[in-house]
């Protein structure tokens, strides 16, 4: 290995005549950008680079305003992120000449919540009376430790008197609460006072089920149906039907306490110490021991809330395009079945509309892998998802309405559910937790697999649905007792809870949750190493080709630009070449997940948006150079001589810091560019009232489809320079915001 990588890449920079500040850079940002990996049996570690970066001799030379580059500023948070590598002198160094750099690093580095860690302690020695940022900082950070540990004791304490209980009896317990406070606050609309909204009940039950799962007997993750009974024997049945014996509102009580410290402690997590050291359109001001916010970037702040509002206007889009392909689709409407048409028809145009994101902004395939090796009908899993949620919502929450509507009580509500289940002829399951074994489950599902090669519908496409949408407890509690940092699914991305023999399943989760943004993330998230991601990129690129060329452009996708073109051997591969009008749009996709804190768009903004700008900046002139020299290129695009304007975007999956510049370079979802290019806004905007609950969705596919003229982006035609003109002003969401 050439442990002085960094200095000769320094140097040769120098050489070019590069800035002392211009060679620092290139340095900083190849270490950012994961160089050199190495090859063969010389491959380089992340450790390899950071003990290879800090040890670098031109480090020692560089004056604060260089610090203060964004590539050094990274460098240095990036160090402070790790425990294992140590480097004391560059945090002493950095401290005597540019204390700010440290104090950002330290505060983006998410050292507020690891105040145990080496580099804080590096930074807490040094000599407070001469760097007073550095003492402040210190300040700063006892308050939140204090903060911290507070809650954190808090949930310690409260988990003592559930101790003794089982996985499946803390389900039993959030199951309750979720019916007694969630589940009628989603009915009437209203949420109820001094009470977690549904989403952070969800995080903080998913903690509470984390820390039971990592300190439980391995038996208690193997459930057999004489241990399910027992335990809802003891913990549910006696709220459902009182008796003498009384329910056990001790161990209920307890968990409602546990849940709302567990909340608590998270809430003070993501809103205050990740927003301290992730967000920079507010700072913490410390008035002696309090830290006040302080709003230091209000736009910053609307285009956050803007954002979140894009996404819920793209779930209605979907729905729209779901329900118009189904409505186009004989075959698949011929699979509704007469009950509960309405709900089946919305749960496929929903399973359709996630399958057409899913195809046309993340490039899955027909099929999916699962962990166990099988392969699904992406489609099929949706269906399955979606038709399974609509049972729910029509068999179980619907009934659940109308007895607390009769009742006013939720137990007595839930309790009526139940009992109702017993005196059908089939004695169907209408507790808050359904079990079945695997056969059972896929003989439930096999009907939703069929095609026209098995009518009846297949069961290893129904196993293999199973294993896509199923967590194993067993292997997730070991991961979790051994430490293991390999993420784990969130309990509403694979709602199937595997435990033994039997997998459970929870009807109010399933009847509530967001089915598209699980799945994406189930694929996305957990998936985003599987085999077939590159594959998954290769298609949004060639798809993404395929809607510019039905709009009259001519594409390239996968460009290399000739050597002899260009100066710059970094320029790399250009995703899509798409030119029209005189216009060259070149563009930068990047394939992510759906993000939910401030902590994962700030790491997304710092590392895939950075790289982005950075390889267009050098892909831009090296096009540049060949448009005015390669006449390959230029009959491949159409292009004769001649003046040719040439745009350049980071197109991304995701909807954070859209409309944002990087290295100049304008950033903006995939997804809007593809409204654009449809010109299809009006979906955003619920034009049959389906969401505004005035409508239903077997009105027919014309009557979405249909356009008036107030409605398109292109009142006079489709051309290169309005599209430009559409995504540079956010024409696609005017009106809708």
């Amino acid at each position: 290995m050439n442990e002085r990588y960094y200095d000769t890449l320094f140097s040769a920079a120098r050489e070019k005549c590069l800035t002392i500040s211009a060679a620092a850079d290139e340095a900083a940002m190849a270490f950012l950008d994961g160089k050199p990996t190495g090859q063969g049996r010389q491959k380089w570690s992340g450790g390899d680079r950071q003990t290879a970066f800090w040890n670098s001799e031109f480090l020692s030379d560089l004056h604060a305003d260089i610090w203060r580059q964004e590539t050094l500023c990274l460098a240095l948070t990036r160090y402070l992120g790790q425990d294992r590598l140590s480097f004391p002198e560059i945090v002493a160094r950095v401290a005597a000449i540019a204390p700010d750099v440290l104090v950002w690093a330290a505060r983006h580095s998410g050292l507020v919540m690891r105040q145990d860690s080496p580099r804080w302690l590096e930074i807490s020695r040094l000599d407070a009376d001469q760097h007073e940022a550095i003492a402040e900082l210190k300040r700063v950070f006892h308050i939140f430790r204090e903060a911290h540990q507070v809650r954190q004791e808090e949930v310690k304490r409260l988990r003592k008197p559930l101790s003794e209980l089982a996985p499946l009896d803390l389900l039993v317990y959030a199951s309750l609460f979720a019916f007694e406070h969630q589940m009628p606050a989603l009915i009437h609309g209203r949420s109820q006072p001094e009470m977690p909204d549904a989403q952070e009940a969800w995080d903080a039950i998913d903690d509470i089920l984390a820390w039971k799962l990592s300190n439980c007997d391995p038996s208690d993750v193997q459930v057999t149906e004489r241990s399910i009974a027992s335990s809802l024997r003891q913990h549910l049945i006696p709220f459902l039907f009182p008796s003498e014996e009384g329910p056990q509102h001790d161990c209920y009580q307890a968990f409602i306490e546990l849940l709302g410290a567990q909340v608590e402690l998270n809430t003070f997590v993501n809103r205050s110490a990740d927003t301290f050291s992730y967000d920079d359109s507010i700072r913490f001001e410390r008035s002696g021991d309090r830290l006040e916010i302080v709003e230091a970037d209000a736009q910053a702040q609307t285009a956050w809330r803007r954002d979140g509002k894009k996404l819920d206007l793209l779930h209605q889009y979907w729905l729209y395009r779901g329900m118009d392909a189904v409505m186009a689709d004989p075959d698949l409407l011929g699979r509704v079945s007469p009950a509960h048409v309405e709900a089946n028809l919305q749960a496929l145009a929903k399973a359709k509309g996630t399958w057409l994101r899913l195809q046309e902004v993340y490039g899955m395939a027909e099929q999916v892998r699962t962990d166990a090796d099988s392969s699904a009908a992406l489609f099929h899993v949706l269906m399955a998802t979606e038709l399974m949620t609509a049972f729910f919502i029509e068999d179980y929450l619907r009934p659940y309405q109308q007895y607390l509507s009769e009742t006013g009580n939720s137990f007595l509500a839930l309790g009526r559910l139940a009992f109702g289940g017993l005196l059908q002829p089939d004695m169907q399951n209408r507790f808050p937790i359904t079990w079945s074994d695997r056969a059972a489950k896929v003989d439930r599902i096999k009907p939703w697999t069929a095609t026209a090669e098995h009518p009846g519908g297949n069961p290893r496409s129904a196993e293999a649905i199973l294993d896509f949408m199923t967590c194993d407890w067993a292997a997730m509690a070991k991961q979790l007792r051994n430490g293991d940092p390999t993420l784990r699914p969130r309990w509403q991305e694979r709602p199937l809870f595997k435990m033994g023999r039997l997998s459970l399943q929870l009807p109010w989760m399933m009847a509530v949750q967001n089915n598209s943004t699980a799945v994406i993330n189930n694929l996305r998230r957990l998936g985003a190493r599987r085999s077939e991601a590159q594959e998954e990129t290769r298609r949004i690129e060639e798809r993404l080709g395929a809607l510019f060329r039905e709009r009259g452009f001519n594409v390239l996708v996968g460009y290399e630009i000739p050597a002899p073109a260009t100066e710059d051997a970094n320029a790399g591969e250009i995703d899509l070449i798409c030119a029209r009008d005189g216009h060259v749009f070149v563009l930068e996709l990047k394939s992510t997940y759906q993000r939910r804190s401030v902590k994962e768009a700030w790491a997304h903004r710092a590392s895939t948006l950075r790289k982005a700008g950075l390889q267009l900046s050098r892909k831009v002139p090296a096009v540049q150079r060949a448009l005015g020299q390669d006449m390959e290129l230029m009959a491949a695009l159409g292009l004769v001589n001649g003046r040719t304007a040439v745009t350049a975007w980071i197109v991304d999956t995701s909807i954070e810091w859209d409309h944002q510049l990087f290295q100049g370079f304008l950033k903006v979802s995939l997804e809007e560019v593809l409204i654009a290019l449809r010109d299809d806004r009006r979906l955003l905007n619920d034009p049959l009232g389906l969401f505004a609950g005035n409508a239903v969705l077997n009105q027919g596919a014309n009557q979405c489809a249909e356009q008036s003229k107030e409605d398109t982006l292109y009142p006079d035609g489709f051309s290169a320079g309005r599209f430009v003109e559409v995504i540079q002003t956010a024409t696609v969401w005017a009106g809708s915001l």
